[in-house]
């Protein structure tokens, strides 16, 4: 579950986004990778609280609200908030093949 009192511990940091301008130039991403150690503490604000809504892309009052490839997420976050990343992958490709992602170690 990441860690008991990590949402009222840590704010929420939300990558940030390559300028349009040059988005329209390639395929890359969109949003800049994070430092690790960021997205270790953002892992631990999963509070596994029990609410469906993270592991299943549903439509609430027409706003989507949680994962659409309906990953198990709090699952994936504790994993990260470890920093365990082979175990974070192996998580993932449990409920959906994402070819873009090809760890190295």
């Amino acid at each position: 579950m990441g860690k008991a009192t990590g949402f009222l511990e840590y704010n929420r940091i939300d990558p940030k986004k390559r300028k349009p301008e040059e988005r329209i130039k390639d395929y890359n991403e969109v949003k800049i990778p994070q430092d690790p150690e960021i997205v270790r503490t953002q892992g631990a604000r999963c509070m596994d609280c029990g609410v469906p809504f993270c592991h299943g892309g549903v439509l609430l009052n027409g706003a989507a609200s949680g994962c659409p490839l309906h990953n198990l997420i709090p699952e994936w976050n504790e994993l990260v908030y470890k920093g365990q990343w082979r175990g974070t992958y192996k998580r993932l490709t449990r409920t959906t093949r994402v070819p873009e992602i090809n760890p190295k170690s």
